[in-house]
């Protein structure tokens, strides 16, 4: 009887821990959908609909940045793609009244549906200015597919956002304050068949004032 006790102790023990843990788990921080507006090159701040985030293009191909939709098939959903590129770019938000805390258990997820040879991969601004894109990504599909980037599991190496090309590893970034959150394939496109497609971004984290 005793043991039975002791055990069933363990197992509340146990399950409280991991509610504890639940409620570490940091809430949504932004998420953005494009508006559902006609097709444009290039994608600008006015297709944004969170009001309360700021887009940037980067790199010698952000000109090519489109935003884009199709009327058929029927769910084609209003997306940024990367076809029209004609050099390295990438795409960013930054949130107009709060930096983010990407430490714990903080991730990224996204939809996307990528073509030919591309990986789409995240880039973060620190508070510093340092920009960094990660080992981890998304690569090509058949269709969209939701991804989810464990910012843990991730290694960092730094990203000259000129040419918006990998530099040195980033051994030990200091991810307690995040500016800016985006996304970039390294690559130039190649229209339809070897390009990057991005439907919406959410990340989770900390907000820090």
């Amino acid at each position: 009887m005793n043991r039975f006790i002791l055990a069933f102790a363990a197992c509340m023990a146990a399950a409280a821990q991991d509610r504890a843990k639940a409620t570490d788990r940091p809430p949504l921080f932004f998420r953005e959908d494009w508006k559902e507006s006609p097709a444009e090159l290039p994608i600008t701040q006015a297709h944004v609909a969170n009001a309360d985030l700021v887009l940037s293009l980067h790199g010698p191909g952000k000109a090519g940045i489109k935003k884009s939709h199709h009327d058929k098939p029927a769910d084609d959903p209003y997306y940024v793609w990367s076809g029209e590129c004609r050099g390295n770019w990438a795409v960013s938000l930054r949130h107009k009244a709060a930096l983010v805390d990407l430490r714990g258990q903080a991730k990224i997820k996204w939809r996307a549906n990528q073509q030919g040879f591309r990986q789409l991969r995240a880039i973060l601004q620190l508070a510093d200015g340092t920009w960094l894109v990660s080992d981890l990504s998304d690569g090509p599909g058949r269709d969209w597919r939701e991804t989810e980037l464990i910012v843990a599991d991730i290694r960092w190496r730094r990203l000259n956002m000129e040419r918006v090309a990998e530099a040195a590893w980033a051994d030990t970034p200091d991810l307690s304050r995040v500016r800016e959150i985006g996304f970039t394939d390294l690559m130039p496109g190649g229209a339809s068949a070897a390009c990057s497609r991005l439907d919406w971004i959410e990340v989770y984290g900390k907000r820090v004032e």
